[in-house]
């Protein structure tokens, strides 16, 4: 099973670094993430045979997945390499990049999908008659909830954006109280997807996989990268940093309600 998760993930990476250097357009692996969540965990499901639990997380795994990617390739079409690929190829060159990109960007998503999903891998292939059970049941509630706070946060920054008369700030929605509501979403799903394993004999080692998504969204590539951007572009984001939470939805605080930036 592991092995051809591995197989599954390397061909997804590996065919979209080939498209990636006939388009010079490192950026469209972006959309195609949550898909490799989606291949190992119905792949896993697939060997491990029939199971209403396994199916469940299926599901679940899908209706976050699949939104997800049609999202970001719908923002996508019709745009530009995404700046921060495009520094890499500039600092690289363009003569080394093509294959730099392979290990720095492609191969190294793969990697991450692996083990971020771990908790998914198990829970879709575990022994026995499994049963749906009650922290299955929660792992759901949770990992669809975190994954509709997203959809939901996308979608009023979408209509933001597309308002021609748009302030330059917006903290409306669920923008009011937290800088970046995606990406709580996000870090509810991560969780949600490891207490679908928590109750097998390995699911209580694989907290490291949401906790690594926690600390990439955190840290990394998430709600740092971005303030910081924001911060530089825009004057008006250094007050909304000051009176909107990062990442977990807090009230804002009296007598501060104002405009905060574009995400």
């Amino acid at each position: 099973m592991i092995m051809s998760n591995i197989a599954l993930v390397g061909c997804l990476m590996v065919t979209l670094w080939v498209v990636s250097v006939a388009r010079r357009d490192v950026s469209i692996v972006d959309p195609w993430w949550s898909i490799g969540f989606l291949l190992v965990t119905v792949n896993s499901a697939r060997l491990a045979g029939a199971g209403e639990a396994r199916w469940l997380v299926v599901g679940v795994v899908a209706a976050w997945a699949l939104r997800l990617w049609a999202y970001l390739l719908s923002r996508a079409i019709g745009k530009p390499e995404d700046p921060r690929y495009t520094a890499f190829r500039e600092r690289f060159g363009p003569a080394r990049y093509w294959w730099v990109s392979l290990f720095q960007v492609f191969l190294l998503q793969g990697v991450l999908v692996l083990v971020v999903s771990a908790p998914l891998q198990l829970a879709a292939s575990a022994p026995g008659p499994d049963h749906m059970g009650v922290l299955d049941v929660l792992a759901a509630a949770m990992t669809l909830f975190g994954a509709a706070y997203e959809a939901v946060a996308d979608a009023q920054l979408a209509r933001f954006k597309a308002r021609p008369d748009r302030p330059p700030v917006m903290d409306q929605g669920l923008w009011r109280t937290s800088r970046h509501p995606n990406y709580f979403g996000e870090v509810l799903v991560a969780w949600g997807c490891w207490l679908f394993a928590a109750d097998e004999p390995l699911g209580p080692a694989l907290v490291f996989a949401p906790l690594l998504m926690t600390f990439l969204l955190v840290r990394v590539s998430g709600v740092a990268m971005l303030d910081e951007h924001m911060a530089r572009r825009k004057p008006e984001y250094r007050a909304y940093m000051a009176r909107t939470s990062a990442l977990v939805p807090w009230p804002v605080r009296k007598g501060e309600a104002g405009s905060g930036p574009t995400p």
